[in-house]
This record gives structure tokens, C-alpha cells and sequence, in this order.
């Protein structure tokens, strides 16, 4: 006691900090033993009375930069990071005991749905500012890839996905099963369910096939993909306290990774009994097999869920942020899929989800080449004279009916009904080699071709400033096979794949119709 007494206070924070740090999975207990010494210890180094020595070591074991980075105007101080450590601390704790995963009965009570808000939220933020310390503490000290399957797939998880169509049911359509499977995405490693034990393949395909090809189930964005402007914002956003701001966010929709991660599934597998494969197609990389993959990988997440939950605001057809252009620039390739048009017109009737989980689906292989134009305003520009293309047709991929266009290296010019003046869209590799700021992001137009075994095609779509959302004619060369369109999101940026479904035109939008999924990745 006397020789702790004797030393500075500057060496007394060092020793701490090297005691906490010690290990760098889990809570700090390498320092408890410190803080336990004697009062003046205790009061020299506890968390209320020295905050900024706490948000030292919730830094080395955290990812922080992109949380500071997003919250910069919160004012976010060593007290907020402080109470952040103390939650993930004792929720990581929970996880790792595998509490709440799974659910005694078919109704959670009130106190196991909090517990599983709480934990979903601060695993799914983690995962969107992680640098590669958060899913170390997420799955190597926590297990949190094993909470996950429990959660998802067995047959008591707490999704209530599997108890659902043990009862003929479909899974809950939910915040707490959207937020999951996008966790799943993230954290999925493939290899994981290529055991020669099938059980884990078959639990895992059999829920994300429903989630992800049940397009009258499981919506693939909010607000609806008929609007290019929506008049009003989605409902149900969450309130959700990260690093000591209340902030109100959006969950994402559940299609989106559930699509990624059943069709990367299936395609590890050579055969399959409800597959059939024409051409093995490439595989999507999850974000964990992804080399070099930041923060920076999710920004348009983050942006998107903020930006739909803010009602201060109209949402109007301002960029977002939700997408990051240049994104879609290249040469892409995947698949789309379709299943039995029986199978699936007996679904549109109200068929369960069996039938669905029974139905065969056949894999094609594609190839795309997209181009950006983008329509940028500068602070000296007229802003009626740069006002943007009106929306359009959904069915058209929001190109209004009329408009014109020809495509030069330069960009787009496009001709709308009732404007004098055409508008010069500029092309994504023109502005590169300019390397001028552009200014304010008003418009995305994409154009691009591609070919698959039914033929070559024509693409051409826009994307929805409110959230990002892609949206693609496809015009076959020959027209024999008509028209589709092609809408989804860009899950991730330079690492990122496209994820989405595709479906008929002659369907009203507002009317179901018939429809598959489709992933690309970047050709490498």
C-alpha cells in the first residue's frame, strides 16, 4: 500500500493502462486488481473519476475512429466513450454466455425482446465502424458468429424463424431478424457449413431461402422501390443510444444479405438438391474474406439509416450520402435466379412457406459493364436550369417516358419531354480524369450492356437519392425476351457486391409479380 501511495499519478495511469491492455479480448480484468488496492488507487484511476484514462483503453480494444468520425458534430468526449465501454463490456459478456439466442416460447416477453434490441443494435454499429478489432470482440471473446446461428436457425432461436415453419408459417417480417441477417452477412464464413455434416447447410439455406427469394414476404428496401421520390419517410425507426447520443435510425431492410448470403452458400456447394446450375457461376466474398475491407466499406449504410429516420426534414431528392459515386463504375459478375413459375404463383396465392423451401431454383450466370453520368450543380449554377430529370417509370428503371438520350465519352445528353434544352450528364471516367471537385450530386443516370446465356442486353437505370437504391432496365439485343428490371442495393463499397431481384414489367408496380434474385461482384 505504501509503495502505491509513493508513485505519480502519470506512472500510476501507465501501469493501469498496461494492466488493461494486457490481453486485448474482452473487459480489462487485468486491471481490477489495481482498482482494488486501496482508496487513493481507486480514486485515481476509477472510471467516473478518470475518464480519459478508460477511453484510452476502450480504444485499444475497439474500433474507434469512424464512430468519432460520424459523430463529430455530438461532440463526443471521453465520459461518452466511457459509458460505450462500460455497455459493450457487460453485453459482450451476455453474448458470450449465449443468452436470449434462443426463446422458450412462440411470444418473447417484453424484457427478451429490450435484451435482444439492445444487443443487435450495438453488435450491427459495431460491425459498420469495425477495423478489425470490433469482430475480434465479437466473435472470438463473445462468439458472437455462434450466437448468431442459434438465433437464425435452431429450431428454438429467438428469430422464431425456424419455429415459424415448423408450424407452416412465415418467419416474422422484424427489426431484430433484419438486423441478424445482416450481422450474418458480415461475419459469415462459408467454410463454416461445408462440413460433410450437412445439418448446418441445410438449417442455414433453408431460412435464408425464404428471406431472400420470398419477394412478397421480405421487402428489399423501404421506402417502397416504386418511389423515386417518396413523399414521405419509412416507419418504425428505432431509437438506438451509441456512445452516449440518442440517435434515431432506420433498420435495413432483411432481403438484401439474406439474398448475398444464400446464393453464396449454394454456390460452395458442387451439387445441390434444390440448385441447378448452369454454368458454375463466381461466388460473392463476404465482408470477413474480404482483404483490407474498413469502416469506410459501410459508410452508405450508416448514411441510409440516418438519413430515412430523420424527419426534421423532407426527403425529398437530395443525395443522401447513401450512395457513394463511382461505386458502380466496371465490369460485374453473377447470377440471377428463378425458381418454378408453379411453385411460385402458388406462393402468390398464399402458399406456405414449404413450398418455397421445396422449390427448385435454377442459377444462370451474367456479366454487366456499367457506366455513371453523373449531373453535378456547383454554388454559380442556375438551379433551374440544372434541374434533374423528373422521375419516371418504375418499370423503367425511373426514366420518364419520352426521354431521349445519346451516349459520347463526355457523358450523357438526355432529352426530356417539355425541356427546351437537353442536360449533359457527365460521365464518372471524365470526371477522374478531370480531378475537379464536381460540386453538389444531383442525378445518377447508368447505362451499360452485358450478355448471359439467353443473350446480349442493354442496361439502363437510375439511382434513388433518398437511399441509394439501384434500379436497371434490362433490355435484351434480339427482343425476344423482353424486358426486366433489375433493382437492388450496393452492399459495401470497394469491396462491395450488388445484391437485389429482379422482375417482370408487365406487372403493374403496385401488383405482385414474378420474381428472382441476382448478386454481382467486381470481375477480378
Amino acid at each position: 500500500m505504501t509503495s502505491l501511495a509513493s508513485i505519480p499519478q502519470e506512472v500510476l495511469e501507465l501501469i493501469a493502462f498496461f494492466a488493461a491492455t494486457d490481453g486485448f479480448l474482452g473487459p480489462p480484468s487485468g486491471v481490477i486488481g489495481l482498482l482494488g488496492a486501496d482508496r487513493r488507487t481507486h480514486a485515481a484511476l476509477s472510471m467516473p473519476s478518470n475518464p480519459y484514462l478508460w477511453s484510452r483503453i476502450f480504444a485499444h480494444k475497439f474500433d474507434t475512429s469512424a464512430a468519432l468520425q460520424r459523430l463529430a458534430d455530438r461532440n463526443i468526449g471521453p465520459t461518452e466513450m466511457c459509458e460505450e465501454f462500460q455497455k459493450r463490456c457487460i453485453w459482450l459478456k451476455h453474448i458470450r454466455r449465449r443468452t436470449d439466442s434462443l426463446a422458450t416460447s412462440y411470444t418473447l416477453s417484453p424484457t427478451h425482446r429490450l435484451n435482444l434490441h439492445t444487443v443487435l443494435w450495438m453488435a450491427y454499429l459495431m460491425m459498420l465502424e469495425n477495423e478489425g478489432k470490433n469482430v475480434r470482440q465479437l466473435r472470438e471473446y463473445a462468439g458472437f458468429d455462434v450466437w448468431l446461428k442459434d438465433f437464425l436457425f435452431h429450431p428454438s432461436g429467438a428469430s422464431l424463424a425456424a419455429w415459424s415453419v415448423r408450424i407452416d408459417v412465415w418467419p416474422p417480417n422484424d427489426e431484430r431478424t433484419a438486423l441478424a441477417l445482416w450481422l450474418f452477412w458480415y461475419m459469415l464464413q462459408p467454410d463454416d457449413y461445408m462440413s460433410d455434416d450437412d445439418t448446418a447447410f441445410r438449417e442455414a439455406s433453408g431460412i435464408l431461402k425464404l428471406f431472400g427469394l420470398g419477394a412478397h414476404q421480405y421487402a428489399l428496401c423501404t421506402p417502397p422501390w416504386s418511389e423515386f421520390a417518396p413523399p414521405s419517410r419509412a416507419r418504425g425507426a428505432s431509437a438506438v443510444k451509441h456512445f452516449g447520443v440518442q440517435l434515431k435510425i432506420a433498420p435495413p431492410a432483411p432481403a438484401p444479405p439474406a439474398i448475398l448470403a444464400y446464393l453464396t452458400l449454394a454456390n460452395k456447394l458442387s451439387v445441390s438438391w434444390d440448385t441447378i446450375h448452369y454454368m458454375k457461376p463466381p461466388t460473392t466474398t463476404p465482408p470477413s474474406l474480404a482483404p483490407g475491407a474498413t469502416s469506410a466499406e459501410w459508410e452508405g449504410e450508416w448514411m441510409r439509416g440516418l438519413h430515412l429516420a430523420n424527419t426534421s426534414k423532407p426527403l425529398g431528392a437530395a443525395y443522401s450520402g447513401a450512395f457513394i459515386p463511382g461505386s458502380l463504375e466496371g465490369v460485374w459478375e453473377g447470377l440471377f435466379t428463378y425458381t418454378e413459375f408453379t411453385a411460385y404463383a402458388a406462393l402468390l396465392s398464399g402458399a406456405p412457406p414449404t413450398v418455397l423451401q421445396r422449390s427448385l431454383v435454377a442459377h444462370h450466370p451474367h456479366l454487366w459493364k456499367l457506366r455513371e453520368h453523373h449531373l453535378y450543380a456547383s454554388d454559380g449554377d442556375d438551379s433551374l436550369s440544372l434541374r434533374p430529370v423528373a422521375p419516371g417509370n418504375a418499370l423503367r428503371g425511373y426514366i420518364p417516358h419520352g426521354c431521349q438520350w445519346t451516349e459520347s465519352s463526355e457523358g450523357l445528353t438526355l432529352k426530356e419531354a417539355g425541356r427546351v434544352e437537353p442536360l449533359l450528364y457527365r460521365s464518372w471516367s471524365g470526371l477522374q480524369k478531370k480531378g475537379t471537385p464536381p460540386g453538389k450530386l444531383l442525378d445518377v443516370f447508368i447505362t451499360g450492356e452485358g450478355h448471359s446465356a439467353w443473350g446480349q442486353f442493354n442496361l439502363v437505370g437510375r439511382v434513388r437519392p433518398c437511399d441509394g437504391f439501384i434500379s436497371l432496365s434490362k433490355e435484351y439485343v434480339d427482343g425476344d425476351r423482353g424486358q426486366w428490371l433489375y433493382r437492388g442495393y450496393m452492399i459495401g463499397n470497394e469491396e462491395g457486391n450488388l445484391s437485389g431481384r429482379w422482375r417482370d414489367t408487365l406487372s403493374p408496380p403496385d401488383v405482385l409479380g414474378y420474381e428472382g434474385c441476382f448478386v454481382m461482384s467486381r470481375r477480378k
